[in-house]
């Protein structure tokens, strides 16, 4: 007996604030144009999204704030209400607390309750964790509505009393990549309206045995409070070598999982570190020229667990009957592979 269907219903996402673009990063850190254009190459992001405000520091947004905004908007999309959801599940590296979860915060406003609630820790592939969880719900039969959020908000982490050009490389190259924002989707054991996106195939990997993390995020308490390590330091190399050989063998095992060939492929969603490492990405996966890649980063900066779904709006509810799409995603983290496939069944009759 095969497993059951299980419909993406919806996609919803929130950024914070007003887009911040590199002019804007270079006048707030003292850089010139050269250093500018020198983004554009060479990270090739324009713009992103900060739930801080550059000038006062102020926190302007929290993970809950955009959690609620982009489920909301999930949850009108798949025209259901919250009391119809069974279970909620979050995907974040940047929780607002580490108690109580985001989750529940999230939960709460939206006014669900007496259902399981869980949060996975992660970076990129927490989004793809998160819908796998809620697929593995809903396919034993035990939950048919999931909500899924997943995003993260690098507020706590941004010190912006210290000056620009006195961080380490690996340092700055956080605060040029990275930016904030959420997302959320609805997945089911019943079709909605409209298209009918079946999610095919879902897994996720870790794969970073012996592998020295690509990336290190700190949380201080009280006792190291006063340690002089970087909040957040990034091997930008590392994650340059890896995320592409990384992001080719998800796809092939897609492929190979769901019997489809490479040339059928109609929407790709790659990986998104930053404008000029996802265009790398698309050429290494040698797509078929018919193939559409989807991206978003460039615009949005590389706002962690909420990528996936900002990609998945943009493209999966154009997907026509019948298209075959599949999402990348790598955790550089300590390396984890993640890989979902979608297709667009048929109206019924």
């Amino acid at each position: 007996m095969s497993a059951p269907d299980v419909y993406l219903r919806s996609v919803g996402s929130a950024l914070p604030g007003e887009r911040i673009d590199n002019a804007m990063l270079a006048r707030r850190f003292g850089q010139n144009r050269l250093w500018e254009q020198w983004v554009a190459m060479f990270v090739g992001t324009s713009s992103r999204y900060l739930s801080v405000d550059l000038d006062t520091a102020e926190v302007r947004f929290s993970l809950a704030d955009l959690g609620e905004t982009a489920a909301r908007a999930a949850l009108s999309r798949a025209g259901i209400t919250a009391q119809d959801v069974d279970v909620v599940v979050l995907g974040t590296a940047t929780p607002d607390q580490l108690m109580p979860a985001t989750v529940n915060l999230i939960a709460d406003r939206l006014g669900v309750n007496n259902v399981p609630t869980y949060q996975m820790q992660s970076g990129c592939t927490g989004a793809l964790q998160a819908l796998d969880v809620a697929r593995q719900l809903i396919v034993s039969g035990r939950h048919r509505t999931v909500l899924v959020m997943g995003g993260d908000v690098c507020a706590k982490h941004f010190d912006l009393s210290v000056e620009f050009g006195d961080r380490s490389p690996g340092e700055q190259i956080n605060a040029l990549l990275f930016g904030d924002g959420a997302g959320a989707a609805v997945l089911s054991a019943e079709p909605g309206p409209g298209n009918q996106a079946v999610v095919r195939d879902l897994f996720v990997r870790f794969t970073g045995l012996g592998r020295p993390p690509g990336q290190t995020v700190e949380w201080f308490g009280l006792a190291d409070r006063g340690d002089d390590r970087p909040g957040a330091f990034e091997d930008y190399k590392a994650i340059e070598r890896g995320v592409p050989v990384l992001a080719v063998e998800i796809l092939d095992e897609l492929l190979d999982r769901t019997g489809w060939a490479k040339d059928e492929l109609d929407v790709v969603f790659p990986p998104q570190l930053s404008g000029r490492m996802t265009q790398t990405i698309v050429k290494e996966m040698g797509l078929a020229p018919a193939t559409r890649e989807v991206s978003c980063v460039a615009q949005t900066g590389n706002n962690g667990n909420a990528l996936p779904f900002l990609q998945l709006e943009q493209g999966v509810h154009e997907l026509a009957p019948g298209s075959r799409s599949v999402l990348v995603a790598v955790e550089s983290s300590k390396w984890i592979k993640a890989g979902l496939a979608l297709e667009v069944l048929y109206p019924k009759g």
